[in-house]
Protein backbone atom coordinates (compact mmCIF):
# COMPACT_ATOMS: atom_id res chain seq x y z
CA UNK A 1 0.00 0.00 0.00
CA UNK A 2 1.10 3.13 -1.06
CA UNK A 3 2.59 5.33 2.67
CA UNK A 4 1.91 9.22 2.48
CA UNK A 5 3.40 10.86 5.62
CA UNK A 6 1.52 12.93 7.92
CA UNK A 7 0.15 16.75 6.77
CA UNK A 8 1.93 15.44 3.17
CA UNK A 9 0.47 15.40 -0.37
CA UNK A 10 -1.56 12.62 -1.34
CA UNK A 11 -2.97 13.00 -4.72
CA UNK A 12 -4.40 10.69 -7.15
CA UNK A 13 -4.84 11.73 -11.19
CA UNK A 14 -7.75 10.56 -13.53
CA UNK A 15 -8.00 10.70 -16.98
CA UNK A 16 -11.50 11.16 -18.89
CA UNK A 17 -12.49 12.87 -22.48
CA UNK A 18 -14.98 15.72 -21.81
CA UNK A 19 -17.37 18.08 -23.81
CA UNK A 20 -17.75 22.02 -22.38
CA UNK A 21 -15.54 23.70 -20.31
CA UNK A 22 -13.86 21.33 -17.48
CA UNK A 23 -12.97 24.38 -14.81
CA UNK A 24 -16.94 25.07 -15.19
CA UNK A 25 -19.17 22.62 -16.36
CA UNK A 26 -17.25 19.10 -14.95
CA UNK A 27 -17.29 19.02 -11.10
CA UNK A 28 -15.14 16.46 -9.25
CA UNK A 29 -14.94 15.97 -5.51
CA UNK A 30 -13.63 13.15 -3.26
CA UNK A 31 -14.56 11.54 -0.15
CA UNK A 32 -11.73 10.51 2.12
CA UNK A 33 -12.64 8.51 5.07
CA UNK A 34 -10.32 7.01 8.30
CA UNK A 35 -11.69 4.85 11.20
CA UNK A 36 -10.97 7.44 13.99
CA UNK A 37 -11.76 10.50 11.85
CA UNK A 38 -15.03 12.17 10.08
CA UNK A 39 -15.00 12.23 6.39
CA UNK A 40 -13.11 14.79 4.56
CA UNK A 41 -14.30 16.18 1.09
CA UNK A 42 -12.01 17.50 -1.19
CA UNK A 43 -12.85 18.98 -4.65
CA UNK A 44 -10.22 17.68 -7.52
CA UNK A 45 -9.54 20.13 -10.33
CA UNK A 46 -8.40 19.70 -14.11
CA UNK A 47 -4.80 20.22 -14.85
CA UNK A 48 -4.75 19.84 -18.57
CA UNK A 49 -4.47 17.18 -20.99
CA UNK A 50 -7.72 15.43 -20.30
CA UNK A 51 -6.12 15.04 -16.50
CA UNK A 52 -7.90 15.51 -13.56
CA UNK A 53 -6.61 15.42 -10.12
CA UNK A 54 -7.23 15.28 -6.33
CA UNK A 55 -5.13 16.12 -3.43
CA UNK A 56 -5.15 15.37 0.20
CA UNK A 57 -3.50 16.36 3.59
CA UNK A 58 -3.79 13.67 5.56
CA UNK A 59 -4.00 14.65 9.22
CA UNK A 60 -4.14 11.22 11.07
CA UNK A 61 -2.23 8.17 10.83
CA UNK A 62 -4.07 4.66 9.89
CA UNK A 63 -5.55 3.91 6.73
CA UNK A 64 -7.15 6.42 4.38
CA UNK A 65 -9.56 4.77 1.53
CA UNK A 66 -11.72 7.59 -0.93
CA UNK A 67 -14.55 7.47 -3.58
CA UNK A 68 -14.76 10.28 -6.06
CA UNK A 69 -18.17 11.79 -7.15
CA UNK A 70 -18.14 13.52 -10.78
CA UNK A 71 -20.82 14.84 -12.97
CA UNK A 72 -18.88 13.28 -15.24
CA UNK A 73 -18.95 9.07 -15.27
CA UNK A 74 -15.60 8.80 -16.04
CA UNK A 75 -14.44 9.96 -12.89
CA UNK A 76 -17.21 9.03 -10.50
CA UNK A 77 -16.92 6.07 -8.60
CA UNK A 78 -13.47 6.23 -8.60
CA UNK A 79 -11.73 4.43 -5.38
CA UNK A 80 -8.58 4.04 -3.72
CA UNK A 81 -6.33 4.14 -0.71
CA UNK A 82 -3.28 5.01 1.14
CA UNK A 83 -1.11 4.32 4.33
CA UNK A 84 -0.88 8.13 6.70
CA UNK A 85 2.70 7.15 8.40
CA UNK A 86 4.06 9.45 10.99
CA UNK A 87 4.79 13.16 9.47
CA UNK A 88 8.60 14.20 7.90
CA UNK A 89 11.11 15.16 10.67
CA UNK A 90 10.14 19.12 11.27
CA UNK A 91 7.27 18.89 9.39
CA UNK A 92 4.82 20.04 12.27
CA UNK A 93 1.53 20.62 10.20
CA UNK A 94 -0.36 23.16 9.39
CA UNK A 95 -0.41 26.47 11.76
CA UNK A 96 -3.52 27.02 13.57
CA UNK A 97 -4.98 29.62 16.26
CA UNK A 98 -3.39 28.92 19.43
CA UNK A 99 -4.57 30.68 23.00
CA UNK A 100 -6.96 32.98 21.46
CA UNK A 101 -3.61 35.33 20.19
CA UNK A 102 -1.06 33.22 19.37
CA UNK A 103 -0.43 30.63 16.90
CA UNK A 104 0.68 26.86 17.05
CA UNK A 105 1.20 24.14 14.69
CA UNK A 106 -1.34 20.77 13.95
CA UNK A 107 1.01 19.13 16.17
CA UNK A 108 1.43 21.39 18.96
CA UNK A 109 4.73 22.81 18.34
CA UNK A 110 4.25 26.79 19.00
CA UNK A 111 4.93 28.65 15.63
CA UNK A 112 6.67 32.46 15.97
CA UNK A 113 5.46 34.17 13.05
CA UNK A 114 8.37 35.92 11.76
CA UNK A 115 6.74 37.50 8.11
CA UNK A 116 8.18 39.75 4.96
CA UNK A 117 6.62 40.65 1.74
CA UNK A 118 7.31 39.65 -1.61
CA UNK A 119 3.78 40.38 -3.52
CA UNK A 120 5.14 39.25 -7.46
CA UNK A 121 8.16 37.48 -7.03
CA UNK A 122 6.00 34.33 -8.70
CA UNK A 123 5.56 36.58 -12.00
CA UNK A 124 9.28 37.31 -12.27
CA UNK A 125 12.28 35.97 -14.53
CA UNK A 126 12.91 32.57 -13.27
CA UNK A 127 16.60 33.65 -12.50
CA UNK A 128 15.18 36.35 -10.35
CA UNK A 129 12.61 33.60 -8.65
CA UNK A 130 15.95 31.14 -7.83
CA UNK A 131 17.25 33.98 -6.44
CA UNK A 132 14.87 34.73 -4.33
CA UNK A 133 14.24 31.33 -3.26
CA UNK A 134 18.18 31.05 -2.21
CA UNK A 135 18.11 34.43 -0.47
CA UNK A 136 15.24 33.25 2.16
CA UNK A 137 17.14 29.89 2.91
CA UNK A 138 19.28 32.57 4.58
CA UNK A 139 16.76 34.86 5.81
CA UNK A 140 14.68 34.47 9.34
CA UNK A 141 11.49 34.91 7.68
CA UNK A 142 8.99 31.88 7.88
CA UNK A 143 5.99 33.89 6.44
CA UNK A 144 6.30 35.39 2.85
CA UNK A 145 2.78 37.67 1.47
CA UNK A 146 2.65 36.73 -2.04
CA UNK A 147 0.45 37.47 -4.79
CA UNK A 148 -2.09 35.24 -6.56
CA UNK A 149 -2.69 38.15 -9.76
CA UNK A 150 0.22 40.16 -11.37
CA UNK A 151 0.84 43.56 -9.90
CA UNK A 152 0.76 46.91 -12.08
CA UNK A 153 1.90 49.72 -9.84
CA UNK A 154 4.82 51.30 -9.19
CA UNK A 155 7.91 49.92 -9.80
CA UNK A 156 6.23 47.72 -11.78
CA UNK A 157 5.12 48.95 -14.89
CA UNK A 158 8.02 47.94 -17.37
CA UNK A 159 7.85 44.41 -15.91
CA UNK A 160 5.57 42.13 -18.27
CA UNK A 161 4.64 39.12 -15.87
CA UNK A 162 6.26 35.29 -17.30
CA UNK A 163 2.83 33.77 -17.15
CA UNK A 164 -0.68 35.13 -16.80
CA UNK A 165 -3.45 33.46 -14.31
CA UNK A 166 -5.64 32.90 -17.12
CA UNK A 167 -6.74 32.15 -20.97
CA UNK A 168 -5.72 34.46 -23.56
CA UNK A 169 -3.66 37.51 -23.54
CA UNK A 170 -3.79 40.67 -22.77
CA UNK A 171 -4.16 41.90 -26.38
CA UNK A 172 -7.09 39.73 -26.97
CA UNK A 173 -8.26 39.27 -23.45
CA UNK A 174 -8.51 36.60 -20.87
CA UNK A 175 -11.11 33.88 -20.35
CA UNK A 176 -12.36 34.23 -16.77
CA UNK A 177 -13.78 31.11 -16.90
CA UNK A 178 -10.53 29.08 -17.95
CA UNK A 179 -7.64 29.97 -15.35
CA UNK A 180 -4.15 29.18 -17.02
CA UNK A 181 -2.99 25.32 -15.80
CA UNK A 182 0.80 26.44 -16.92
CA UNK A 183 0.73 29.67 -14.05
CA UNK A 184 -1.08 27.19 -11.42
CA UNK A 185 1.97 24.47 -11.93
CA UNK A 186 4.46 27.17 -11.38
CA UNK A 187 2.65 28.64 -8.57
CA UNK A 188 2.07 25.11 -6.46
CA UNK A 189 5.65 24.62 -7.31
CA UNK A 190 6.79 27.60 -5.66
CA UNK A 191 4.20 27.16 -2.28
CA UNK A 192 5.93 23.44 -2.06
CA UNK A 193 9.64 25.24 -2.11
CA UNK A 194 8.29 27.13 0.60
CA UNK A 195 6.99 24.25 2.27
CA UNK A 196 10.43 22.69 2.37
CA UNK A 197 11.77 25.44 3.57
CA UNK A 198 9.21 25.93 6.68
CA UNK A 199 7.88 28.95 5.32
CA UNK A 200 4.76 29.59 5.59
CA UNK A 201 2.97 30.99 2.33
CA UNK A 202 0.34 33.85 2.76
CA UNK A 203 -1.31 33.58 -0.45
CA UNK A 204 -3.54 36.65 -1.26
CA UNK A 205 -6.59 35.87 -3.22
CA UNK A 206 -7.07 39.21 -4.60
CA UNK A 207 -5.50 43.24 -4.84
CA UNK A 208 -6.70 46.36 -6.02
CA UNK A 209 -3.55 47.17 -8.72
CA UNK A 210 -3.72 46.19 -11.96
CA UNK A 211 -4.15 46.96 -15.74
CA UNK A 212 -7.23 47.89 -17.20
CA UNK A 213 -6.60 45.33 -19.60
CA UNK A 214 -6.61 42.47 -17.35
CA UNK A 215 -9.30 43.40 -15.14
CA UNK A 216 -9.24 40.50 -13.14
CA UNK A 217 -11.14 42.38 -10.16
CA UNK A 218 -13.94 42.79 -12.72
CA UNK A 219 -14.84 39.28 -12.31
CA UNK A 220 -18.37 38.61 -11.80
CA UNK A 221 -19.39 36.26 -8.37
CA UNK A 222 -19.57 33.26 -10.34
CA UNK A 223 -16.20 33.72 -12.23
CA UNK A 224 -14.57 34.83 -8.70
CA UNK A 225 -15.87 31.43 -6.96
CA UNK A 226 -14.49 29.36 -9.91
CA UNK A 227 -11.38 30.76 -9.26
CA UNK A 228 -11.17 30.45 -5.74
CA UNK A 229 -12.39 27.09 -5.81
CA UNK A 230 -9.70 25.86 -8.24
CA UNK A 231 -7.47 27.81 -5.97
CA UNK A 232 -8.38 25.98 -2.61
CA UNK A 233 -8.66 22.98 -4.50
CA UNK A 234 -4.77 23.02 -6.04
CA UNK A 235 -3.47 24.12 -2.77
CA UNK A 236 -4.57 23.97 0.43
CA UNK A 237 -3.59 20.38 0.50
CA UNK A 238 0.36 22.08 0.74
CA UNK A 239 0.67 22.58 4.96
CA UNK A 240 1.71 25.72 4.76
CA UNK A 241 -0.83 27.69 3.20
CA UNK A 242 -2.53 30.89 4.90
CA UNK A 243 -5.14 32.66 2.80
CA UNK A 244 -5.43 36.42 2.74
CA UNK A 245 -8.45 37.62 0.97
CA UNK A 246 -7.37 40.50 -0.31
CA UNK A 247 -4.38 42.99 -0.03
CA UNK A 248 -5.65 46.57 0.89
CA UNK A 249 -9.29 45.03 0.44
CA UNK A 250 -10.96 49.17 0.91
CA UNK A 251 -8.54 50.29 -1.98
CA UNK A 252 -11.86 48.42 -4.16
CA UNK A 253 -14.56 50.91 -2.63
CA UNK A 254 -12.89 53.43 -5.94
CA UNK A 255 -13.97 50.87 -8.49
CA UNK A 256 -17.39 51.43 -8.40
CA UNK A 257 -18.30 48.98 -11.37
CA UNK A 258 -16.34 46.39 -9.34
CA UNK A 259 -18.22 44.02 -7.49
CA UNK A 260 -15.66 43.97 -4.38
CA UNK A 261 -16.60 47.85 -3.99
CA UNK A 262 -19.54 46.50 -1.57
CA UNK A 263 -18.64 45.91 1.64
CA UNK A 264 -20.92 42.91 2.17
CA UNK A 265 -19.58 41.20 -0.77
CA UNK A 266 -16.50 40.10 1.15
CA UNK A 267 -18.31 38.50 3.69
CA UNK A 268 -19.42 36.23 0.66
CA UNK A 269 -15.82 35.94 -0.34
CA UNK A 270 -14.43 34.98 3.17
CA UNK A 271 -17.34 32.51 3.97
CA UNK A 272 -16.32 30.75 0.54
CA UNK A 273 -13.45 30.48 1.36
CA UNK A 274 -13.86 29.32 4.48
CA UNK A 275 -16.08 26.52 3.73
CA UNK A 276 -14.56 25.35 0.74
CA UNK A 277 -11.28 25.04 3.02
CA UNK A 278 -11.56 21.65 4.11
CA UNK A 279 -8.28 22.01 6.55
CA UNK A 280 -9.36 25.03 8.41
CA UNK A 281 -6.30 27.42 6.93
CA UNK A 282 -5.75 30.31 8.32
CA UNK A 283 -7.71 33.51 7.02
CA UNK A 284 -7.36 36.92 7.20
CA UNK A 285 -7.67 40.44 5.40
CA UNK A 286 -5.95 43.30 4.81
CA UNK A 287 -6.29 46.39 4.86
CA UNK A 288 -5.29 50.18 3.30
CA UNK A 289 -7.33 52.92 5.51
CA UNK A 290 -10.08 51.05 6.52
CA UNK A 291 -10.12 48.32 9.33
CA UNK A 292 -12.36 45.36 8.19
CA UNK A 293 -14.43 44.49 11.03
CA UNK A 294 -12.50 41.81 12.44
CA UNK A 295 -15.27 39.90 14.47
CA UNK A 296 -16.16 38.06 11.53
CA UNK A 297 -16.27 34.70 12.44
CA UNK A 298 -14.71 33.39 8.93
CA UNK A 299 -11.74 35.73 10.35
CA UNK A 300 -8.88 33.65 12.18
CA UNK A 301 -6.30 36.41 12.86
CA UNK A 302 -6.27 40.13 12.15
CA UNK A 303 -3.87 41.02 8.97
CA UNK A 304 -2.98 44.73 9.53
CA UNK A 305 -1.25 47.76 7.95
CA UNK A 306 -0.43 51.24 9.87
CA UNK A 307 -2.65 53.52 10.67
CA UNK A 308 -1.07 56.63 9.96
CA UNK A 309 2.49 57.76 9.91
CA UNK A 310 3.70 56.47 13.09
CA UNK A 311 1.40 54.43 14.76
CA UNK A 312 1.58 50.72 13.84
CA UNK A 313 3.28 48.42 16.80
CA UNK A 314 2.18 50.55 19.55
CA UNK A 315 -1.61 49.00 18.27
CA UNK A 316 -0.97 45.68 19.20
CA UNK A 317 -2.55 45.07 22.36
CA UNK A 318 -5.27 48.01 21.63
CA UNK A 319 -6.44 45.57 18.51
CA UNK A 320 -6.08 42.27 20.63
CA UNK A 321 -8.11 43.34 23.09
CA UNK A 322 -10.63 44.81 20.54
CA UNK A 323 -10.80 41.17 18.44
CA UNK A 324 -9.87 38.61 20.89
CA UNK A 325 -7.43 37.61 17.82
CA UNK A 326 -4.13 37.28 17.02
CA UNK A 327 -2.61 40.32 15.78
CA UNK A 328 0.08 39.89 12.64
CA UNK A 329 0.82 43.51 11.55
CA UNK A 330 2.03 42.47 8.24
CA UNK A 331 2.43 46.04 6.89
CA UNK A 332 4.42 47.95 9.48
CA UNK A 333 6.14 49.93 6.25
CA UNK A 334 9.02 48.64 5.03
CA UNK A 335 12.77 49.61 5.16
CA UNK A 336 14.19 51.87 2.24
CA UNK A 337 14.30 55.12 0.55
CA UNK A 338 11.29 55.46 -2.05
CA UNK A 339 9.55 58.51 -2.16
CA UNK A 340 6.81 56.93 -0.02
CA UNK A 341 6.30 57.30 3.54
CA UNK A 342 5.04 53.66 3.74
CA UNK A 343 8.84 52.48 1.86
CA UNK A 344 11.17 54.82 3.48
CA UNK A 345 11.94 53.82 7.35
CA UNK A 346 15.79 53.00 8.28
CA UNK A 347 16.44 49.62 9.57
CA UNK A 348 16.38 51.01 13.20
CA UNK A 349 12.84 51.62 13.07
CA UNK A 350 11.86 48.68 11.38
CA UNK A 351 13.72 46.67 14.03
CA UNK A 352 12.15 48.75 16.59
CA UNK A 353 8.76 48.17 16.06
CA UNK A 354 9.39 44.25 15.53
CA UNK A 355 10.50 44.72 19.08
CA UNK A 356 7.44 46.94 19.71
CA UNK A 357 4.53 44.57 18.32
CA UNK A 358 6.30 41.11 19.84
CA UNK A 359 6.71 43.04 23.30
CA UNK A 360 2.58 43.94 23.25
CA UNK A 361 1.86 40.31 22.33
CA UNK A 362 1.34 40.59 18.39
CA UNK A 363 3.16 39.57 15.24
CA UNK A 364 5.19 41.65 12.71
CA UNK A 365 5.51 41.87 9.28
CA UNK A 366 8.95 43.24 7.08
CA UNK A 367 10.27 44.06 3.66
CA UNK A 368 12.44 46.52 1.66
CA UNK A 369 12.16 49.06 -1.03
CA UNK A 370 15.49 49.97 -1.26
CA UNK A 371 15.84 52.15 -5.03
CA UNK A 372 18.26 50.51 -7.28
CA UNK A 373 19.57 51.13 -10.70
CA UNK A 374 17.31 48.05 -11.88
CA UNK A 375 14.48 49.13 -10.02
CA UNK A 376 13.87 45.66 -8.85
CA UNK A 377 12.47 45.95 -5.21
CA UNK A 378 12.48 42.66 -2.92
CA UNK A 379 8.50 44.29 -1.40
CA UNK A 380 7.74 43.27 -5.15
CA UNK A 381 9.95 41.27 -6.98
CA UNK A 382 11.95 39.17 -4.71
CA UNK A 383 15.75 38.72 -5.57
CA UNK A 384 18.32 39.60 -2.64
CA UNK A 385 17.97 41.81 0.79
CA UNK A 386 19.71 44.88 1.32
CA UNK A 387 18.78 46.15 4.22
CA UNK A 388 20.17 46.61 7.81
CA UNK A 389 17.25 44.55 9.55
CA UNK A 390 16.90 41.07 8.52
CA UNK A 391 19.98 40.63 10.82
CA UNK A 392 18.77 41.72 13.75
CA UNK A 393 15.32 40.17 13.37
CA UNK A 394 16.75 36.87 13.09
CA UNK A 395 18.23 37.68 16.44
CA UNK A 396 14.73 38.74 17.82
CA UNK A 397 13.57 35.14 16.53
CA UNK A 398 16.61 33.76 17.89
CA UNK A 399 15.70 35.03 21.16
CA UNK A 400 12.01 34.35 21.05
CA UNK A 401 12.73 30.50 20.19
CA UNK A 402 15.10 29.86 23.00
CA UNK A 403 12.00 29.55 25.16
CA UNK A 404 9.26 28.54 22.81
CA UNK A 405 7.11 27.65 25.33
CA UNK A 406 6.27 31.22 26.61
CA UNK A 407 3.73 32.76 24.75
CA UNK A 408 4.18 36.85 25.31
CA UNK A 409 1.16 38.69 25.97
CA UNK A 410 1.43 42.61 26.99
CA UNK A 411 1.84 42.84 30.92
CA UNK A 412 2.02 46.94 31.04
CA UNK A 413 2.99 50.02 29.08
CA UNK A 414 2.37 51.98 32.23
CA UNK A 415 5.60 52.95 34.04
CA UNK A 416 9.44 53.16 32.80
CA UNK A 417 9.51 50.51 30.24
CA UNK A 418 7.15 48.70 28.24
CA UNK A 419 6.75 45.27 29.79
CA UNK A 420 5.11 41.82 28.06
CA UNK A 421 5.81 38.24 29.03
CA UNK A 422 4.26 35.08 29.97
CA UNK A 423 2.70 35.30 33.19
CA UNK A 424 5.49 35.31 36.16
CA UNK A 425 7.55 32.94 34.42
CA UNK A 426 9.14 35.22 31.38
CA UNK A 427 9.31 38.81 31.33
CA UNK A 428 10.62 41.48 28.56
CA UNK A 429 11.18 44.49 29.38
CA UNK A 430 11.89 46.87 26.65
CA UNK A 431 13.43 50.35 26.33
CA UNK A 432 12.61 51.19 22.73
CA UNK A 433 14.17 55.08 21.85
CA UNK A 434 15.00 55.42 25.40
CA UNK A 435 18.34 55.22 26.90
CA UNK A 436 18.66 55.15 31.03
CA UNK A 437 21.66 54.34 32.46
CA UNK A 438 19.90 52.23 35.27
CA UNK A 439 16.20 50.77 35.87
CA UNK A 440 13.97 49.96 38.94
CA UNK A 441 12.54 47.13 38.90
CA UNK A 442 9.52 45.25 41.35
CA UNK A 443 9.38 41.06 40.68
CA UNK A 444 7.44 39.16 41.96
CA UNK A 445 9.53 37.52 45.50
CA UNK A 446 7.85 34.14 44.80
CA UNK A 447 10.64 33.48 42.00
CA UNK A 448 14.25 33.72 41.15
CA UNK A 449 15.05 34.97 37.79
CA UNK A 450 17.92 35.00 35.60
CA UNK A 451 18.36 38.27 34.02
CA UNK A 452 19.64 39.29 30.94
CA UNK A 453 20.42 42.82 29.22
CA UNK A 454 20.26 42.40 25.43
CA UNK A 455 21.28 45.31 22.97
CA UNK A 456 18.75 44.37 20.07
CA UNK A 457 20.47 46.77 17.20
CA UNK A 458 24.30 45.72 18.27
CA UNK A 459 22.86 42.13 18.99
CA UNK A 460 24.99 41.86 21.90
CA UNK A 461 23.92 39.81 25.30
CA UNK A 462 24.90 39.92 28.91
CA UNK A 463 24.05 37.21 31.34
CA UNK A 464 24.16 38.75 34.86
CA UNK A 465 25.42 36.56 37.72
CA UNK A 466 23.31 35.33 40.40
CA UNK A 467 19.41 35.71 40.68
CA UNK A 468 16.92 38.42 41.23
CA UNK A 469 13.37 38.46 42.96
CA UNK A 470 11.44 41.65 44.60
CA UNK A 471 12.44 44.92 44.48
CA UNK A 472 16.33 46.09 42.88
CA UNK A 473 17.95 48.09 40.51
CA UNK A 474 19.95 47.19 37.34
CA UNK A 475 22.98 49.42 35.66
CA UNK A 476 21.97 49.92 31.75
CA UNK A 477 24.49 50.91 29.21
CA UNK A 478 22.22 53.99 28.48
CA UNK A 479 21.73 53.32 24.57
CA UNK A 480 18.57 52.88 22.87
CA UNK A 481 16.97 49.74 21.69
CA UNK A 482 17.62 47.54 24.45
CA UNK A 483 15.83 44.69 26.21
CA UNK A 484 15.84 43.17 29.59
CA UNK A 485 14.82 39.65 30.31
CA UNK A 486 14.19 38.08 33.18
CA UNK A 487 13.82 34.19 33.30
CA UNK A 488 12.29 32.34 36.29
CA UNK A 489 14.81 29.75 37.10
CA UNK A 490 12.98 28.74 40.37
CA UNK A 491 10.70 29.39 43.35
CA UNK A 492 11.65 30.81 46.31
CA UNK A 493 10.81 29.44 49.70
CA UNK A 494 7.04 31.11 50.77
CA UNK A 495 7.84 30.02 54.37
CA UNK A 496 10.85 32.22 54.62
CA UNK A 497 9.35 35.38 52.90
CA UNK A 498 7.73 38.16 54.95
CA UNK A 499 5.25 40.59 53.41
CA UNK A 500 5.95 44.10 53.50
CA UNK A 501 4.64 47.32 52.14
CA UNK A 502 7.96 46.49 49.77
CA UNK A 503 6.23 43.77 48.13
CA UNK A 504 3.75 44.31 45.46
CA UNK A 505 -0.19 42.68 45.64
CA UNK A 506 1.35 40.49 42.27
CA UNK A 507 3.55 39.00 45.53
CA UNK A 508 0.83 38.84 47.47
CA UNK A 509 -1.45 36.44 45.25
CA UNK A 510 0.86 33.56 45.79
CA UNK A 511 0.93 33.67 49.38
CA UNK A 512 -0.09 31.76 52.49
CA UNK A 513 -2.99 33.95 53.15
CA UNK A 514 -2.86 36.46 50.37
CA UNK A 515 -6.24 36.50 49.40
CA UNK A 516 -7.49 38.68 52.52
CA UNK A 517 -5.22 41.00 51.63
CA UNK A 518 -6.75 41.06 47.84
CA UNK A 519 -9.99 40.92 49.33
CA UNK A 520 -9.59 44.09 51.00
CA UNK A 521 -8.15 45.64 48.35
CA UNK A 522 -11.07 44.89 46.24
CA UNK A 523 -13.18 46.27 48.87
CA UNK A 524 -11.47 49.80 49.10
CA UNK A 525 -11.12 50.30 45.33
CA UNK A 526 -14.36 48.62 43.77
CA UNK A 527 -14.50 50.09 40.53
CA UNK A 528 -10.72 50.96 40.40
CA UNK A 529 -10.02 47.20 41.04
CA UNK A 530 -9.32 46.18 37.08
CA UNK A 531 -7.40 49.60 36.61
CA UNK A 532 -5.45 48.73 39.15
CA UNK A 533 -4.47 45.44 38.30
CA UNK A 534 -4.36 46.18 34.35
CA UNK A 535 -1.56 49.53 35.31
CA UNK A 536 -0.17 49.09 38.74
CA UNK A 537 -0.35 45.35 40.07
CA UNK A 538 3.69 45.46 40.05
CA UNK A 539 3.80 48.10 42.13
CA UNK A 540 4.70 48.24 46.12
CA UNK A 541 2.12 47.81 48.40
CA UNK A 542 2.60 51.35 49.45
CA UNK A 543 1.84 52.74 46.29
CA UNK A 544 -1.55 51.15 46.43
CA UNK A 545 -2.12 53.42 49.57
CA UNK A 546 -2.36 55.83 47.54
CA UNK A 547 -5.39 54.55 45.18
CA UNK A 548 -7.48 53.02 47.65
CA UNK A 549 -7.42 55.20 50.74
CA UNK A 550 -6.54 52.04 52.95
CA UNK A 551 -4.77 53.35 56.16
CA UNK A 552 -1.23 52.75 57.80
CA UNK A 553 -3.27 51.06 60.65
CA UNK A 554 -5.43 48.61 58.27
CA UNK A 555 -2.72 47.64 56.38
CA UNK A 556 -0.36 46.80 59.30
CA UNK A 557 -3.42 44.78 60.40
CA UNK A 558 -3.53 42.84 57.30
CA UNK A 559 -0.22 42.76 56.91
CA UNK A 560 -0.32 40.68 59.97
CA UNK A 561 -2.35 38.56 59.44
CA UNK A 562 -0.63 37.16 56.12
CA UNK A 563 2.58 36.78 57.90
CA UNK A 564 0.40 34.66 60.54
CA UNK A 565 0.72 37.34 63.16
Amino acid sequence: MTEIKKYSRYEAAFSAEFEGNPFKDISLTATFSHPGSQPVTVHGFYDGDNTWRIRFMPQEEGEWKFVTESNLPALSGQTGSFLCVAAEEGCHGPVRVHNTYHFAHADGTRHISVGTTCYAWVYQPMERQEQTLETLKHAPFNKIRMCVFPKWYEHNYDKTPILYPYEGSVEEGFDYERPNVEFFRLLEKRVGQLADMNIQADIIIFHPYERNEWAFNYMNEEQDRIYMRYLIARLAAYHNVWWSMANEWDIFAAKPTCAKADDRYWDTLGRFVHEEDPYGHLIGIHNCVRIYDHNADWITHASMQRIDYYRTAEMTDTWRREWNKPVVIDECAYEGNIDHTWGNISGEEMTRRFWEGTVRGGYMGHSETYVCPEDVLWWSHGGVLKGESPARIAFLRELLEEYPQYEIDPISDFGDALCGGCGKEYLLYYYSGFRPTSAHYNLTVTKNYQAEIIDTWNMTRELLPGTYSGTFSLTLPGREYMLVRFVAVGDADLSKITITRDNTFADVEDMPNGYKMLEVVKAHAKEQYDVLKQYAWGLPISTYQQYTGISDEEMDRMLGLVNGK
